[in-house]
């Protein structure tokens, strides 16, 4: 799957100096030279992606953006560092503002993001994604958010202000331990459930648009037998669950790839990946009987505004 290359979005005369420590993250700052990439491939039914930042401080075993770094030591690093595209929100405005004079007709498509997490810990000091979205208001996008972060919720009254709005909340495993094993860094599965019911809850039609939401379970991780069910269970407030399987495996930079990290730690859950295809399959069909009223999606299908 091809993602788009962020190479040439950031001013490359800039040097890379860390400008402050958040948690055990670098933190650098640039100036962008674009914020809206023209999106391609896997999400090419969008007409842009928009990321605020380079780099997520999540570090997921497992995350094909770490391709997108901007060096091999980064590459190797990723979880460590994160890049702040300081002027996103001024950027974002002007682009805008040329699309809709070119597109007077027509609301742009968005997908936010796709090689990192609009709601990692450091928007919680910069509130970029937060001034993002007060910038696209005005333009009325269809927009989707792609993140793991509970964290998404501070913005429930921007959010709702969204008339074409889907908020897609990753939860790969329905085990906690699965989880500590591949994504150590990020927010526990009780919080991102908790936080995407929060959504629900909170806006309504007397608030405003309720967006719709999906949880995407990818890639697919293992879940223990016997907290399948269970998990599953927990999803019936959603109006799609999406699955789809690893990344394929490869050095080349700018392909979306799983890293070595994960195809290291499969091998610790032999009982699911021996018999991968077969694993995902039997965990697909529990999701079609159990979810009876929530649309159950695979790969690039799953992504979608719709």
């Amino acid at each position: 799957m091809q993602f788009e290359d962020e190479k040439y979005t950031v001013d490359t005369n800039q040097l890379l100096v860390v400008s402050e420590k958040f948690g055990s993250a670098d933190v650098y700052g640039q100036n962008a030279k674009s914020i809206l990439n023209k999106a391609t491939g896997f999400i090419k039914a969008y007409d842009f992606t928009l990321n605020p930042y380079r780099g997520c401080q999540y570090g997921c075993t497992y995350c094909y953006a770490a391709a997108f770094s901007p060096n091999e030591k980064m590459r190797n690093e990723w979880g460590k560092w994160v890049l702040i595209k300081e002027n996103a929100a001024e950027v974002l405005e002007k682009e805008l503002m040329r699309w809709q004079k070119k597109n007077s007709d027509k609301s742009p498509s968005i997908y936010m993001s796709s090689v990192t997490d609009p709601y990692q810990p450091i928007e919680s000091k910069t509130q970029l994604t937060r001034r993002l979205l007060e910038v696209m208001l005005e333009y009325r996008p269809i927009l989707v958010i792609q993140t793991r972060s509970p964290m998404i919720t501070r913005d429930i009254d921007i959010l709702q202000r969204f008339k074409n709005l889907r908020i897609n909340m990753s939860i790969p495993t329905g085990s906690e331990v699965v989880r500590k094993d591949f994504e150590p860094q990020t927010p526990s599965i009780r919080a991102r459930l908790n936080a995407m019911k929060k959504i629900k809850a909170k806006i309504n039609d007397l608030t405003g648009y309720l967006p719709k939401l999906s949880i995407t379970i990818t890639p697919l991780l293992p879940t223990l037998p016997e907290e399948q069910d269970g998990f599953i269970r927990q999803l019936n407030f959603v109006d799609r669950v999406v699955i789809q399987d690893f990344h394929a495996s490869h050095k080349r930079s700018l392909i979306a790839s799983t890293r070595d990290a994960a195809i290291n730690m499969k091998k610790k859950y032999e009982w699911w990946y021996n018999n991968e295809v077969e694993s995902y399959q039997k965990f697909k069909n529990k999701l079609l009987q159990i979810l009876n009223d929530v649309e159950v999606k695979e790969g690039q299908a799953g992504f979608t505004y719709e």
